[in-house]
């Protein structure tokens, strides 16, 4: 039978001022009237206003303000709660809860209203002997349709008991029931209250169980908190739940409404339970604790055992070295530890970086994806300070910091065992040679993701010494859809991000080891001998997110069809998934005025530029940039020629540039002439390779353009030209997959129109006219390869005059192409300084070996139509 009966009328009424109507008529102590006396306002100022409240909680209850009835949700019953909503929602103007269902708020109560309510009730008693019922007498029905807000609470003291033995009506049940009989939807608003943003710990302390703990804190502590850190608290709420759509969506019709009711409660509680955990994080346990759940769950003894008898030893030494491995991955995720980290990147983020440029749009879009479950945070890495940026963030956005995976050579003390407290695990560069190792590690993985802990790690394996983000491997990647795919979790999600510099502190060693320096190791010296930096500015960090990615889109519901794939099949799913997360960084990536600067400088072919040639090189790139949409810094949008002299000044001081006066008297002060230190090239070719993926589909557009050798093509004609350039620096550019050619050049030859490089045929259909500035612009944009077709032109006449046998491993060969490179530099068979680098060699022994060239003595045709192809493609760029 209905709780409700009969048909209700849509149209509400707000409740007046004078709050009159059906509260006077039938004075139940559940209704909390205005609080207009000293005492709440006192209550209100010195404890309620300081709290913050989430602005989107604000923003929803205005909104839903007129769009229906609204009652909101607390996880556990409680007066404070009520009044604090009540005080605090009312004097902001937001609508506040003012009908508590079950609640009795005597003491609150006007004496005159108090008076009459106990009138109303011992009257009610005489007559009928039981006290009214605000439930059968529909006055929450009537009073939540004159305009009125409600409060539930999910969970109470004997709430089960009393609703399942006693039979009383559940708040739930009974707004489910009035859904039914009204046309305005019915919305829930959870509600949260975080005393403390930080985790749960496993084990209750003293302090926990006296004064109760940080997710329900009993009075004194709750009392405490409000005086003594009243900004540390948030107010926050989940999503809020129209009963009528849950219905609906849920496919609940075949239910009755006590089961619809306690569907509805066990949703509320777990929207309530991880929007709370998006926030502090799971609950915290200790290092050991972790590690002796791994060390015996079934998986890793399974694994010790086979390997006890495949290395023929004891299972008791097998056990002990499978703690030995652990003990060196596992972190020791400490609250204290990231503090003090919070407090020593503080001073030095003040130090050395003019600030810190964040997009909190894209942050919020992670906040909302974390209460779906813990997040796989994928940055690029061009910087050892990209380690700690990233909780930073998280940690000054009440976001838990997520755990991170650190090469083992920053294991060493002191550095190790600190980033341990902030949620370090050390993995080693490789797994061969201990098979035991890499199921251990795995282990760990699936524990921490199962613990519900967010995990960062970078998809290119190491930092980025180019400046250029580099190919994803795909090792750890593997151990991760591994855990999803052997686990029952709903999904995962990647968050690609990009974290960008004007500047590195690593600079000088990147470009040392690109030249064939060796790489320092790292060590406690090398920490000490950091305080150098401090005394330099690197300008600003940038931090963008990109949309997360559902792993189960990517790889397909069924979980079972990727394990059955055959390991190459996985591998290139894999790699494919891979790629597509280095390409999504790369759309986050940011364009600095040291980025357009360098290559203004580097892709003229002049030795010496005037600063008037140098702007408007620069200012074609920002027009192309513009059109594409490109993420810009903001001094490029709000004054970039003061952005492009500031880097001029830069270059200039560090002795990258020298600037001289015009030959021409009355030009010399506003156009001076700059000519670049021949070897300080490489340290602008890191900088032009930071936003360099944003011009490569518009260099490949152009070099096919100027391959043609006519001033009259169709777009037809580039395709070849487009798609043997993006197949050859496969290994330099990494593209979506899913990119087409035909829509890459159509793009980049309409920039090309909007900048006056090319005209459309009048009557010819796709074919177009290049102008006579088009054509030096065309080489601004064909310049972006050069150094990249002299890198690989050194590799393939080292083929051609050393190689006698199979070259697979381009480590055997590396400093007999380096030094193969500085010959041919120094007798001018290769212009450019920045071509002598140890990656793009790398990269163009892996394309060789790759499309079948592993022998060059055997494969002379093969070599040879690579030979034609890059001398074929170098007549038409810059020299």
């Amino acid at each position: 039978m209905p709780l409700i009966p009969g048909r209700i009328r849509k149209n509400r009424k707000r409740p007046s001022a004078a709050d009159t109507g059906k509260s006077e008529e039938q004075p139940f102590f559940c209704y909390l009237p205005p609080q207009t006396g000293l005492l709440a306002g006192l209550i209100r100022t010195v404890l309620f206003m300081r709290p913050k409240i989430d602005p989107d909680l604000q923003k929803t209850l205005k909104e839903l303000k007129s769009a229906g009835v609204i009652v909101f949700v607390n996880k556990y019953r409680s007066q404070f709660d009520y009044f604090f909503y009540h005080l605090r929602f009312r004097h902001q103007g937001l609508p506040h809860p003012d009908l508590g269902f079950d609640y009795r708020t005597f003491f609150w109560q006007p004496s005159k209203r108090l008076v009459k309510g106990f009138y109303f009730y011992l009257k009610h008693l005489l007559k009928h002997f039981q006290l009214p019922d605000p439930y059968q007498r529909h006055y929450y029905r009537d009073m939540l349709l004159e305009g009125h807000c409600g409060l539930v609470s999910l969970i109470e003291e004997k709430g089960v008991y009393n609703r399942l033995v006693e039979s009383r009506t559940d708040p739930l049940e009974y707004l489910i029931d009035m859904q039914k009989y009204i046309d305005v939807p019915v919305y829930l608003v959870p509600q949260i209250i975080l005393y403390d943003t930080a985790p749960q710990s496993a084990r209750l302390s003293l302090l926990d169980i006296i004064f109760g703990t940080r997710e329900k804190p009993g009075r004194l502590r709750r009392l405490f908190m409000l005086m003594t850190r009243p900004g540390k608290i948030l107010v926050e709420s989940p999503e809020p739940v129209c009963i009528r759509d849950y219905l609906e969506s849920r496919d609940l019709g075949d239910m009755d409404q006590a089961q619809q009711a306690m569907s509805l409660r066990r949703y509320l509680v777990d929207q309530i339970n991880r929007h709370r955990q998006s926030i502090t994080g799971p609950v915290l346990k200790s290092r050991v604790e972790i590690m002796q759940e791994v060390l015996t769950s079934r998986e890793t003894q399974q694994a010790i055992t086979e390997y006890a008898r495949e290395e023929d030893v004891s299972i008791h030494l097998a056990q002990k070295e499978a703690g030995k491995l652990l003990d060196e991955i596992a972190a020791n995720y400490n609250l204290k530890v990231i503090r003090i980290f919070d407090i020593s990147l503080r001073w030095i983020l003040r130090a050395m970086f003019d600030g810190m440029v964040v997009d909190y749009e894209g942050l919020n879009r992670i906040r909302q994806a974390s209460k779906k479950g813990p997040l796989l945070l994928v940055p690029c890495h061009k910087s050892h300070l990209d380690y700690l940026i990233i909780s930073f963030v998280f940690f000054h956005n009440n976001l838990p910091c997520p755990h991170i995976a650190a090469g083992r050579n920053l294991s060493f003390w002191p550095i190790g065992p600190l980033f341990r407290g902030g949620g370090a695990f050390f993995i080693r560069r490789t797994f061969k040679g201990d098979p035991l190792y890499p199921k251990v590690f795995s282990a760990y993985l699936h524990k921490i993701l199962e613990e519900g802990f967010h995990v960062e790690f970078f998809p290119e394996g190491g930092r980025s010494r180019t400046g250029k983000l580099l190919t994803p491997k795909i090792g750890f990647l593997s151990l991760v859809v591994d855990a999803f795919m052997k686990s029952n979790w709903e999904d995962m999600q990647f968050v690609p991000i990009y974290i960008g510099y004007d500047r590195v502190l690593e600079e000088k060693a990147y470009v040392h080891e690109m030249e064939g320096g060796k790489k320092r190791p790292e060590n406690l010296g090398g920490v000490l001998r950091a305080r150098k930096f401090l005394k330099k500015k690197y300008g600003k960090i940038y931090i963008n997110f990109h949309e997360p990615f559902s792993m189960r889109e990517h790889f397909g519901a069924d979980q079972t069809d990727y394990p059955r794939l055959a390991r190459e099949n996985q591998k290139e799913q894999l790699y494919d998934f891979g790629k597509k997360i280095i390409s999504a960084i790369n759309s986050e990536s940011v364009v600095t005025p040291h980025g357009v600067v360098s290559a203004a400088i580097l892709n003229c072919s002049q030795k010496r530029i005037y600063y008037r040639q140098l702007i408007a090189n620069a200012e074609t790139y920002i027009h192309y940039l513009l059109y594409q949409n490109i993420k810009l810094t903001d001094t490029l949008y709000m004054d970039r020629h003061g952005a492009f002299d500031s880097v001029l000044d830069t270059l200039v001081s560090n002795k990258v540039l020298e600037k001289a006066a015009s030959s021409s008297p009355n030009d010399a002060p506003a156009n001076p002439i700059f000519k670049i230190q021949e070897n300080r090239r490489p340290n602008l070719e890191y900088y032009k390779n930071n936003g360099v993926i944003h011009f490569i589909p518009a260099a490949y557009t152009a070099l096919s353009v100027l391959a043609l050798d006519s001033f009259q093509f169709t777009v037809e004609s580039t395709y070849p030209h487009y798609e043997f350039l993006k197949e050859f620096f496969s290994a330099e550019f990494i593209f979506d997959p899913g990119d087409s050619t035909e829509n890459a050049v159509a793009d980049n030859l309409n920039a090309f129109i909007d900048d006056a490089i090319l005209t459309p045929h009048p009557d010819m259909a796709d074919t177009y006219n290049l102008t006579s500035a088009g054509y030096r612009k065309l080489n601004l944009f064909a310049g972006f390869l050069t150094p990249y077709f002299e890198s690989y032109w050194v590799v393939l006449n080292f083929y051609r005059r050393y190689v006698r046998k199979s070259i697979l491993d381009f480590k055997d060969y590396t400093r007999k192409i380096q030094g193969m490179g500085n010959r041919m530099y120094r007798r001018n068979e290769i212009l450019r300084k920045e071509a002598l680098s140890r990656m793009n060699y790398k990269n163009a022994v892996n394309c060789f070996v790759e499309n079948g060239l592993t022998n060059p003595e055997k494969d002379k045709e093969l070599l040879e139509t690579y030979v034609e192809n890059v001398q074929f493609y170098r007549r038409y760029l810059p020299t």
